[in-house]
């Protein structure tokens, strides 16, 4: 079942997919990557495998997608759009006001950190990064990460050891420098996307089962753990 929230003050669309058995009373918004919005495949087995877990999981829009443009705003426009979305979400969820986890994939989730460095009382426990955009492809030198050491909250970075746009060992020194130390899943043999080179849908899809039961066991453990939301709700 997926529930729309749109209407958002960004005039963005979003949509929550309920937990389904057990409910482990969190949320989690995933923004989409640069070049496809919520309802790309990624997205959505993400969010339905989240959702399947026990999570409340809630994707959306950027205003570009939503306006059907191909080039992406610029970064705060993009982070006032998830800005908005964590806002309207804690107002309608309540799971997301007793656990509320930001990320998304590669630009996704580049922009929730860049949400999060910027407020240190934003109320969110903990970040999740499939595929972080360290750099853009071939450019090592044009690093994305002085913003990081500010996000000052729990974070996991899913990285795949293809993935062109930073490699687990490139961002490893940058992590272990940061507080609280990140977790790193690594994707063996993975590109951007976690997909492995060989064509092999059943193996495929354990790798993104792997992805999905790490989220929420890294949910999981912050939750169970004494940690709070860093505002008041």
């Amino acid at each position: 079942m997926k529930v729309d929230l749109s209407s958002h003050p960004s005039g963005v669309t979003a949509l929550v997919y309920p937990a389904q058995a057990k409910p482990i009373g969190a949320a989690i918004i995933l923004g989409h990557g640069a070049g496809a919005g919520q309802q790309s495949a990624f997205m959505v087995g993400f969010a339905t495998a989240l959702a399947d877990r026990g999570v409340d999981a809630v994707t959306f829009n950027f205003p570009y997608i939503e306006q059907q443009r191909k080039i992406p705003d610029r970064g705060p426009v993009l982070e006032a759009c998830f800005q908005s979305v964590i806002e309207r979400t804690r107002g309608e969820l309540p799971s997301a006001r007793h656990a509320l986890f930001i990320g998304g994939k590669s630009m996704g989730g580049r922009i929730a950190t860049q949400t999060a460095a910027a407020d240190p009382f934003l109320p969110i426990n903990g970040l999740v990064l499939l595929g972080y955009p360290l750099h853009p492809p071939g450019k090592p030198d044009q690093m994305r990460d002085k913003h990081l050491p500010a996000v000052r909250r729990p974070m996991l970075f899913v990285q795949g050891t293809r993935d062109a746009f930073g490699s687990p060992a490139e961002l490893t020194p940058i992590l272990n420098r940061l507080a609280p130390r990140p977790t790193l899943q690594v994707i063996d043999g993975g590109d951007h996307s976690f997909k492995i080179s060989r064509r092999d849908p059943a193996a495929q899809q354990a790798v993104y089962a792997s992805v999905q039961e790490a989220i929420v066991a890294f949910i999981v453990s912050i939750t169970t753990s004494a940690q709070t939301p860093r505002s008041g709700a």
